[in-house]
């Protein structure tokens, strides 16, 4: 499987609501060429509390729409201008846009963001809504990075995990089919979410701190982890499905620790992650043998700590030479590539859906 090499521009914000990830990559949509330029723009304080409301479904959601869309505009523009590219150079823009709703048993899946808008302002093809098409087909419509992830990971000694600390936390299994050829389906994939990622140690970081993180695992690492909450938690029934699985941003709330103190919440909801994380290793045909994390949460020092000490052989990936806060919106780019050209982006051992399922609406920039 080949085809033309072409740049192309992921936008990736997350449930973390800490900014826009913006990065440009060379592919045909199936072999990566080149990984090119990266940068994270984050979010305006004032956007970031209209996005998070939104969430809530408050504020004037179209209006949100537009302003957020606008900021992605700004990311495209200052990655061109720092890899040196103009808008001509680019065949695609992929435009996750931000979850505000994600239902799938319900045959819902929401991601806001204005692809025609961001397609004028930007001169460049846009493919977004990334989600739905799978939804409909009867899977979870996450994650939506896995396919990524074989394409980086094919050339390892497999069985490997990439684990996405993101908003919420995901991974992407990848081993070996008797196929050895060079077309990432020929690989054997399975992925889920795993549970939460930063999304609620964040909202209590920002609640006891005033700061949107738990920066550096100070909270956590002051406190110790309440073993009856983090009981609690793990006894919910998402933990006891099969794979393939997703959740929505607000499934788990902060409730069990309300009565905890700061840093004794912080250290719960870190363990928790971790051990959600943990019980997904369960599920794999075959355990893995390295786990590679990407994601803001590799930044956290006592998330990373807890979850290396119920796993074996973690380590960040830029232990690969790879950008960690750069993945999902590579991955993105490489889906719209892939949407473009009618390729699967999902596939029923990662999303659930019922057959392997492109996806994506497109917006062509007038020229």
């Amino acid at each position: 499987m080949g085809g033309e090499i072409v740049w192309a521009l992921g936008l990736m914000s997350g449930t973390s609501l800490d900014g826009i990830d913006a990065a440009l990559i060379r592919t045909d949509g199936n072999t990566m060429s080149d990984i090119g330029a990266w940068l994270t723009l984050p979010f305006d304080d004032r956007l970031r509390t209209r996005i998070r409301e939104s969430v809530y479904m408050r504020g004037d959601l179209a209006k949100i729409e537009q302003d957020m869309t606008l900021a992605h505009v700004d990311a495209v523009k200052a990655l061109l201008k720092k890899a040196g590219l103009k808008a001509r150079d680019v065949r695609v823009v992929g435009f996750h846009g931000q979850t505000i709703a994600h239902r799938p048993q319900e045959g819902i899946t929401w991601q806001m963001g204005n692809g025609a808008l961001l397609a004028e302002k930007t001169g460049i093809d846009v493919v977004c809504d990334l989600r739905r098409h799978d939804v409909a087909a009867g899977g979870q419509g996450a994650p939506l990075v896995p396919l990524y992830h074989a394409a980086l990971v094919r050339h390892m000694e497999l069985p490997v995990v990439v684990l996405n600390l993101g908003g919420i936390a995901n991974i992407t299994w990848v081993g070996r089919s008797e196929n050895t050829g060079d077309d990432i389906m020929a690989l054997d994939i399975m992925a889920c979410d795993t549970g939460p990622g930063n999304v609620l140690l964040n909202e209590w970081a920002l609640r006891h701190t005033g700061d949107s993180i738990d920066r550096d695992g100070k909270l956590a690492l002051a406190g110790k982890p309440d073993k009856e909450v983090l009981t609690f938690y793990l006894s919910d029934s998402f933990f006891s499905l099969s794979p393939p699985k997703s959740l929505d941003r607000n499934y788990f709330t902060l409730d069990a620790v309300e009565k905890l103190s700061p840093q004794d919440g912080a250290a719960t909801l870190t363990a928790f992650t971790a051990a959600a994380i943990e019980s997904a290793q369960y599920f794999f045909p075959i355990p893995a043998k390295h786990w590679y994390v990407s994601g803001g949460g590799r930044h956290n020092p006592a998330l990373m700590r807890a979850i290396a000490e119920r796993l074996t052989d973690v380590r960040p990936v830029e232990t690969l030479g790879w950008h960690g806060d750069a993945i999902e919106a590579q991955a993105f780019a490489y889906l719209a590539v892939r949407s473009i050209k009618r390729l699967p982006l999902t596939l029923p051992t990662t999303t659930g859906a019922n057959r392997a399922v492109t996806g994506g609406a497109f917006y062509a920039a007038q020229v």
